[in-house]
């Protein structure tokens, strides 16, 4: 793939130069959804899947930018006298927004670059084709231009990129579990304090089988958003009466003692996952951590119900997929995965059984839904990398 994807840029920018192979992984989220930006835990994991990315500097102050995946687009040039947000500029807006980010942080690029990237992650899957982006790019810039940006430096830019340029007011976790990757560990992270740990993960005779909906969603134009203020007002209200920062600071027994402070039914649920959800990841993580995977995957199908109840993000998709993943022989655990409203779910399954698992419900998922999921048996790999 290396040598096709530099024989291509060269076919699309032309030879000479610098020219630098790259990578960063997408990601995938086994517990803890919709804590990252309420000050809870999260516990995901780098996959080996992602985005190339092949880059070299110019001569003319612009960014040349080309997908593979977009390849209807063709090359998208931008001066980067003028890095604003352009709907036009479709994809090519995550990129930019790296670039803009690093300058409004002080580290301002004084030459153009020609990017060629190409992922084998599926769009709008929620396994973090966005986020993959950012953090290649701001790898890019930080090796090109000598910035030396530390890796969670790099993950904070490329959220500020995606808050701020993007309009997506999204957590941490996605840039920082790119960022932050471990061949075979998963990252147990505070998200209140960006405080980590790896988790060594042993899934005994079992793999991760995610099941993508192919219900495409963008996170910008989704419900998204409006989650998220609805558990910041819910923050707020409960302030009045307990002390307290973040969500992620209640556990289940306070959240009940207080709880009648929020006074809208919606927000107390919205406010009641995010707080459930935060403690259901730290026991996960310590069932992890003594070999417990039925305890594990039981927290995971806890997580599902809790996201379609309270949190109101799954649909019929997902559930679908999930429902019926939880009806095969072999399943440890199920549940949807990312910001929700179609995307993927995530499952343990063991070895012997992922062949009849992913045929009985990729069957079952196109009976009821009338389109087909795709399927991909993951391995858990590293952060970004020159190649």
């Amino acid at each position: 793939m290396k040598e096709e994807l530099l024989a291509k840029f060269t076919a699309v920018f032309g030879s000479g130069g610098q020219i630098t192979p790259y990578f960063a992984p997408g990601r995938v989220n086994l517990i803890g959804e919709h804590t990252d930006y309420n000050g809870g835990h999260v516990f995901p994991c780098a996959l080996t899947i992602g985005t190339f990315a092949i880059a070299r500097k110019n001569t003319n102050r612009s960014l040349r930018l080309y997908s593979v995946n977009f390849d209807e687009l063709g090359v998208i040039t931008v001066s980067l006298d003028d890095l604003s947000y352009a709907k036009e500029d479709d994809w090519a807006n995550y990129p930019k927004g790296v670039v803009w980010a690093f300058a409004e942080k002080g580290m301002k690029i004084d030459a153009g670059l020609d990017i060629l990237y190409f992922g084998n992650i599926p769009n709008s899957s929620g396994l973090s084709s966005s986020a993959s982006i950012e953090v290649v790019t701001g790898y890019i810039i930080s090796q090109t231009f000598g910035f030396n940006t530390s890796l969670v430096d790099i993950a904070l830019i490329s959220q500020f990129a995606e808050n701020k340029f993007n309009g997506v007011n999204c957590g941490i976790m996605d840039q920082f579990a790119i960022a932050m990757g471990k061949k075979d560990h998963v990252i147990f992270l505070d998200t209140s304090n960006l405080e980590y740990e790896y988790a060594p993960i042993q899934l005994e005779g079992a793999k991760i089988v995610i099941a993508c909906s192919n219900k495409k969603r963008g996170l910008g134009d989704s419900k998204y958003n409006e989650r998220r203020t609805e558990c910041e007002t819910a923050l707020e209200e409960l302030k009045k009466v307990v002390s307290i920062n973040t969500l992620g600071d209640l556990s289940e027994e306070q959240f009940e003692q207080y709880k009648d402070a929020i006074k809208d039914d919606v927000r107390r649920k919205r406010a009641k996952h995010a707080v459930y959800e935060n403690q259901r990841t730290i026991q996960a993580v310590n069932a992890l951590k003594v070999n417990d995977i039925a305890t594990f995957g039981k927290l995971m199908n806890e997580s599902h119900i809790s996201l379609r109840d309270d949190y109101e993000v799954t649909g019929i998709e997902l559930d679908t997929l999930v429902e019926t993943s939880l009806e095969q022989e072999g399943v440890i655990g199920s549940r949807m995965t990312g910001a929700g409203f179609g995307g993927c779910t995530v499952s343990i399954v063991k070895e012997e059984a992922i062949d009849s698992f992913i045929k009985n419900v990729g069957e079952t998922y196109l009976q009821k839904i009338g389109y087909k999921a795709d399927f991909y048996v993951v391995e858990i790999g590293n952060g970004p990398c020159i190649l």
